[in-house]
């Protein structure tokens, strides 16, 4: 099975897709890194790979924006078929000999500068921005001295480098959440989520609001929502919607045919399988404390 990701040899979307893929140690994989999320997610679409694997949200950064955008604007055909959890740890990589007081700047993607902020700060090292984290453990060796890059202990071991610091995200723990990508998506497990595009076709007072309500009436929990401006005019945006259960649901069923009543787009983006290791959320009581002491003091004023 040909897989594209986002490369190239030794990012944490590589070091990812293999973690994903020890569950099913049977399946042999043709890994084929793509230079961006766009490229990989159009593999799929030009069936040049079955799948691909791409970064969808980060427990710090939130939502990303790239894979999002190519999922609601460009790509056609590509459904959502499972995802992954992954946590994250970032490494201050550098050139054989090199320690930390020699650094002056640091190569990553964005994502991971961002989740390290605070030892750039204490340390007063320049954030350089690089296509991914493999792609600057690999311009490590072009780089001015005193350059170091934050990056997987994999990107370490392909590009001959040393791992200086290990660990240095702000929070602990930080995971991003991977989708795998295909034509077509997978039957009901019992255990689904489901992603939908929603395009309103004009803008007015409580169009967001009719439409979750197709939801929340049936009750469906939004697990995503997120708003993403339409490119073709200012202040029109397009609504990302992610809910618990599979389109083949029935009650999901009847949430779809809602939103395919209001004027404009509807693209189902596809139903696939919740991660098996994922926590679920505490349930929220159904009465809580001081909600029930505020009742009573309204019986106090009710005639007996």
């Amino acid at each position: 099975m040909r897989v594209g990701y986002l490369g190239p040899t030794g990012t944490y979307n590589e070091e990812a897709l293999l973690a994903s893929a020890a569950s099913v140690p049977e399946a042999r994989l043709e890994l084929e890194p793509r230079a961006t999320i766009f490229d990989a997610i159009r593999a799929v679409e030009d069936g040049e790979v079955e799948r691909a694997f791409v970064p969808f949200e980060n427990s710090i950064e939130g939502s990303v924006r790239s894979t999002l955008d190519t999922l609601a604007f460009e790509a056609e055909g590509v459904t959502i078929v499972g995802e992954h959890d992954f946590e994250v740890h970032a490494h201050l990589i550098a050139r054989e000999g090199v320690e930390l007081e020699d650094v002056a700047a640091v190569l990553s993607h964005p994502r991971p500068l961002a989740q390290c902020a605070r030892f750039l700060r204490e340390h007063r090292l320049e954030a350089v921005e690089a296509a991914s984290t493999a792609a600057a453990a690999r311009e490590l060796a072009a780089a001015p001295p005193g350059t170091g890059a934050l990056a997987p202990v994999t990107a370490a071991r392909v590009y001959g480098l040393t791992v200086e610091r290990e660990g240095l995200e702000d929070d602990t723990g930080p995971s991003t959440r991977f989708v795998v990508l295909r034509s077509r998506c997978p039957a009901p497990t019992g255990r689904d989520r489901s992603f939908f595009v929603v395009t309103p076709r004009r803008d007015e007072p409580g169009s967001l609001v009719r439409l979750l309500q197709e939801f929340s009436v049936r009750g469906i929990n939004l697990t995503t929502i997120e708003s993403r401006p339409t490119r073709a005019l200012l202040g029109e945006y397009r609504f990302l919607i992610e809910c618990e259960g599979h389109v083949a649901d029935a009650h999901v069923r009847d949430a779809v045919v809602g939103l395919l009543r209001f004027p404009g787009d509807v693209r189902f983006l596809g139903s696939f399988p919740e991660d098996a290791a994922r926590r679920g959320h505490a349930p929220a009581p159904e009465h809580p404390e001081q909600a029930v002491r505020g009742y009573e003091r309204m019986l106090e004023q009710v005639e007996a």
